[in-house]
């Protein structure tokens, strides 16, 4: 099995882990060696393994939109391809050019392609030939997958939350339109076997930030530092904690983003929370305080960069809240 393809599988575990699910579970009802994936002495994964790890995954979190959910939280530097990206790239569309060429570590039953014009450019997903009929729930897991994975990269790259124009793809009277379009952040809508997304042009040019790419690398790294590789988190607020600090290069997550993520309400998440003694809000601004300290310690932003980073509108609200958390401001500390 080729690193890239350990890594998306070891991404997927992962994800699975937080969402309360056993790996070696998911592995053993799809005939994966889990040993040797992490080991990197697996061999490739036939097309059925492929199949049943998705369906069992889809299955045992109760998630009928697990790859959706799963883009959602999937960062391309956990995948290790982002640097090749990074070094090669002054722009977005730099960036979108050279990732057309890398979407076959993802899966080869898409691939891509730019289209460029005044007003807008798209990213279209091009299936390859009869791999909806070879395999019509993974097709759909992959789709919804990459139209989020898409987005949210495009968010690190630039360090702000992009709003598609438009999102394509042919649906039915069954698809939750309300839970793809707060995924996608714009209603889908049907043209033709078209699956796209549509951005604003003035994108294109615009330069990326690598210091995203660090700041992605720097939480992950303390999330994997924190956690012991791929073992079942024993509480939810571990599990909420986690997923919080890993994705907290735009801003600390919703409850209503996070519940939905964990296919559970916001009351439901707030209960259960409440249950183990702690609130989502006590949650996130510990995850704040982490992220605050170490960017500090750090010494490599301004504190008002700190402050937008940890989604602060107002540079005195974070002073006051590092207040509260040590006793001293910003640039007192330490």
């Amino acid at each position: 099995m080729e690193e890239h393809q350990r890594q998306f599988m070891l991404s997927l575990l992962a994800y699975a882990v937080q969402k309360g699910i056993s790996p070696q579970q998911l592995c053993k009802l799809s005939h994966v060696d889990l040993e040797a994936v992490k080991k990197g002495t697996a061999t490739d994964l036939t097309p059925k393994q492929v199949h049943d790890l998705w369906h069992n995954a889809s299955h045992l979190c109760e998630d009928p939109l697990f790859g959706l959910h799963f883009g959602e939280s999937l960062q391309l530097a956990a995948l290790g391809v982002v640097g090749q990206i990074i070094q090669a790239s002054n722009t977005v569309g730099d960036a979108l050019t050279i990732a057309n060429s890398l979407s076959h570590l993802i899966t080869d039953f898409f691939s891509m392609d730019v289209k460029h014009n005044k007003k807008t450019f798209s990213i279209l997903l091009v299936p390859r030939t009869n791999a909806q009929q070879e395999s019509p729930f993974l097709f759909a897991q992959l789709r919804d997958l990459l139209l989020v994975f898409i987005i949210h990269e495009l968010d690190g790259l630039l360090l702000v939350k992009i709003k598609p124009e438009a999102v394509k793809f042919p649906y039915d009277s069954t698809t939750n339109l309300a839970e793809y379009e707060r995924v996608l952040r714009c209603k889908p809508s049907r043209k033709g076997n078209e699956y796209s997304l549509e951005f604003d042009s003035r994108y294109w040019n615009e330069p990326i930030l690598t210091a995203s790419y660090e700041l992605q690398k720097l939480l992950l790294q303390k999330v994997n530092a924190g956690t012991p590789a791929l073992k079942s988190a024993p509480t939810l607020q571990k599990r909420i904690h986690e997923y919080l600090l890993a994705h907290a290069y735009l801003g600390i997550l919703s409850l209503e983003d996070v519940a939905a993520n964990f296919n559970v309400s916001p009351r439901s998440l707030q209960r259960k929370l409440k249950e183990e003694g702690v609130t989502f809000l006590e949650l996130s601004d510990a995850v704040r305080k982490m992220l605050a300290l170490e960017y500090v310690k750090k010494g490599s932003y301004q504190v008002k960069e700190i402050s937008h980073m940890l989604g602060y509108n107002e540079l005195s609200a974070f002073s006051r809240a590092f207040k509260r958390w040590t006793g001293k401001t910003p640039v007192q500390y330490p």
